[in-house]
């Protein structure tokens, strides 16, 4: 774990491995990373917005639940792409295959899980 984190941080040591790629492909990588981020960025504000405007909803503490659950949501996606912009810049410059990545389709489960929800507690909310 540790390792991981160090190279997020030592861009020498990421440029110690392999050889240096076409320029398009380490910046493809960087907008894809940051696009993760902006997305990171997008849950953090959500929760916010849900901490400040959500109306109490009919189940004690569930906008706080909500908000709590999008910034925490939020900050994971940011680690995450920070995490997948190392290795896959590492398998770049090592001409190997890019990493494999599950986190997109759990975050779209997720959300998709926290809309419904929400759905139910409108529904709660406006026949209550």
């Amino acid at each position: 774990m540790w390792e991981a984190i160090r190279r997020w941080f030592d861009p020498r040591e990421l440029r110690s491995v392999g050889s240096t790629p076409d320029y398009r492909f380490s910046l493809a990588n960087e907008r894809t990373f940051l696009a993760w981020l902006r997305t990171g960025l997008a849950l953090i504000a959500g929760g916010l917005a849900a901490a400040q405007f959500l109306p109490r909803l009919p189940l004690a503490h569930l906008r706080e639940v909500i908000a709590v659950a999008l910034l925490l949501l939020g900050a994971t996606v940011a680690v995450r792409a920070v995490d997948h912009w190392a290795r896959t810049e590492r398998a770049i410059r090592l001409g190997e295959e890019l990493p494999a990545s599950r986190f997109p389709a759990v975050l779209a489960l997720v959300v998709a899980a926290g809309a419904l929800l929400l759905v139910v507690a409108v529904l709660a909310r406006g026949l209550g």
